[in-house]
C-alpha cells in the first residue's frame, strides 16, 4: 500500500468474526469447459441441485455492481439472474429512474458476483452492459406474477417518495388501469427491461484449505473475440 493511513487505529465495533475453513476440494484446469458460459451453467446447476434441505440460499442471487463517470462512484445491489444465453448474463430492472440506469448512461462496465457457500464456490464476472430486445424483455415479463408486473409500472425506482402511502396510491392507480386486462395481456413498461452483461472476464473460485483457494479465470480483450485466455491466479 503506497498511501498513508488517513485515520488512527480504532477500537473496532466488529473484529475478526469467527469463520470456517473451506474443505470441499480443488478446481483443476483439466476439469473445466472451454467456454466460461458453459462452465458457469455447470456450476450453477450444481449450486441448485446440491442445496441443503430447507436452505434459503437463492443460487441465482448475484451482487451487481456499476460505476458512474466521471466520479467513479460504485453502486452495488443484489439482483436475480434471470437468463443465461450464449452472449452473457441477463438481469431485469427499471432503466428509467434507477441509480443503475444513470450509471449505465455514463459507463457500460459492470460486474456480477455469485457466492454459493454450500458448495464453497464463487464466480466473479466483469463485462459490458447491453440492453436486450423488447421481445426478450416481454418474454420474461410474461412469467412474472400479476402483482410484480403492476409493480414494475408503479415504482419510480430510486426516486425519493414521501411515504409508503404514496407508493401504494401509485400502485392502486396501475391496478385500476390494468384491471380489464388478463395477466398475460399486461405489457412490459418501456422503461423496464433486461440488461445483458457480456463478459470480458469470468473467474471461477473454489474455496481451499488454509485459504489456498483455486482461482481459474477466462479473459478476452473484447466482447467481439470468441477465444479466451485461461489462467490460474494466486489466491
Amino acid at each position: 500500500m503506497s498511501s498513508e493511513p488517513v485515520h488512527d487505529t480504532q477500537v473496532p465495533l466488529l473484529f475478526a468474526p469467527e469463520t470456517y475453513q473451506y474443505t470441499k476440494g480443488h478446481l483443476q484446469e483439466a476439469e473445466i469447459e472451454k467456454d466460461p458460459l458453459l462452465q458457469f451453467n455447470k456450476w450453477f446447476k450444481q449450486a441448485q441441485t446440491e442445496l441443503p434441505k430447507g436452505s434459503d440460499i437463492i443460487p441465482e442471487s448475484t451482487n451487481f455492481s456499476t460505476a458512474r463517470l466521471p466520479s467513479g462512484r460504485v453502486s452495488s445491489r443484489i439482483v436475480l439472474l434471470k437468463e443465461l444465453d450464449h452472449y452473457g448474463f441477463v438481469v431485469y430492472s427499471n432503466w428509467g429512474s434507477s441509480k443503475k440506469a444513470a450509471d449505465f448512461n455514463s459507463n457500460k462496465h459492470a460486474s456480477l458476483t455469485f457466492f454459493w457457500p454450500h458448495i464453497q464456490r464463487q464466480v466473479r464476472i466483469e463485462g459490458l452492459m447491453e440492453p436486450v430486445t423488447r421481445e426478450t424483455t416481454q418474454r420474461y415479463f410474461d412469467t412474472r406474477p400479476r402483482g410484480s408486473k403492476i409493480g414494475a409500472w408503479a415504482s419510480p425506482q430510486s426516486s425519493v417518495i414521501s411515504s409508503r402511502d404514496d407508493l401504494d396510491k401509485i400502485n392502486n392507480k396501475y391496478e385500476d388501469k390494468f384491471k380489464a386486462l388478463k395477466d398475460n395481456e399486461i405489457p412490459a413498461p418501456e422503461h423496464w427491461g433486461g440488461m445483458r452483461i457480456v463478459p470480458l472476464e469470468v473467474e471461477f473460485w473454489q474455496g481451499g484449505v488454509s485459504r489456498l483457494h483455486d482461482r481459474i479465470t477466462y479473459r478476452r480483450e473484447s466482447i467481439d473475440k470468441n477465444e479466451w485466455e485461461v489462467v490460474r491466479l494466486a489466491p
